[in-house]
């Protein structure tokens, strides 16, 4: 399953991008412009929450592996948000974040089955705008909460 959906949670949008299961290059390519697709049509000056859940997600080879790690952080940079984990690559040093539409990230959360990086990343990356969980439940819950 691969969507990427816009609903309400009272306050802000809430963004669910949630890629999981066997997934190839042509899977990751239609979930990516779901994505995109998803974050264009957000109304001018909106400010929104995102829900990255990858559990349980198996690209099928190292190409598939490569292709997907970058849509993330490239289409929040476009939204004014630097995902935490990008210190970790010199490479990303220079990614510009820029604003279109006025439309921006204001808050974060990463979904993963990993538990040692998931908690690590957590404790070197997290903070009160982002943070990175085991449990899509729990992340769900955390972006629910004010601000």
């Amino acid at each position: 399953m691969r969507r990427s959906t816009n609903c309400a949670d009272g306050v802000w949008g809430l963004l669910i991008a949630e890629l999981k299961g066997p997934v190839d290059v042509a899977a990751i390519e239609a979930w990516e412009l779901s994505l995109r697709g998803t974050l264009d049509q957000l109304p001018d000056n909106t400010a929104f929450k995102i829900l990255v859940d990858l559990v349980g997600l198996a690209p099928v080879d190292v190409e598939t592996h490569k292709r997907y790690r970058s849509i993330v952080p490239l289409a929040l940079a476009k939204h004014g948000w630097r995902i935490g984990y990008l210190d970790m690559f010199e490479e990303a040093n220079h990614l510009p974040l820029t604003t279109e539409r006025g439309v921006h990230c204001v808050k974060a959360a990463h979904v993963h089955q990993d538990a040692y990086k998931i908690e690590e990343y957590d404790r070197r990356f997290g903070k009160a705008s982002e943070r990175f969980f085991t449990d899509s439940a729990a992340a769900f819950q955390w972006l629910r909460a004010r601000p």
